[in-house]
């Protein structure tokens, strides 16, 4: 017999989970204070008026009103501008 016995499968093969990072609230959708706006791993985007910065990098919704996403001095803003 020239065969070797199965192994099993290999320990090594795993998949990390996804981290659902992206943006949650698109322009010129409606949000109210606490909602999330965007996940991401460092400053991709920037916090603008209305909005705050997380530990974790996630922007929120400070206040409630239309998010807006626009360039300051060559970086993505996001704010969220109140509604009338």
């Amino acid at each position: 017999m020239a065969h070797t016995k199965s192994q099993g499968s290999v320990k090594t093969n795993k998949d990390s989970i996804s981290k659902r990072r992206g943006i949650k609230r698109f322009g010129g959708e409606s949000v109210i204070p606490g909602n999330i706006l965007v996940r991401q791993k460092g400053t991709l985007f920037h916090p603008g008026i209305g909005t705050g910065m997380g530990n974790d990098f996630t922007i929120y919704a400070k206040s409630s009103g239309l998010v807006n996403f626009k360039k300051k001095l060559g970086k993505k803003v996001i704010e969220v501008m109140p509604q009338i």
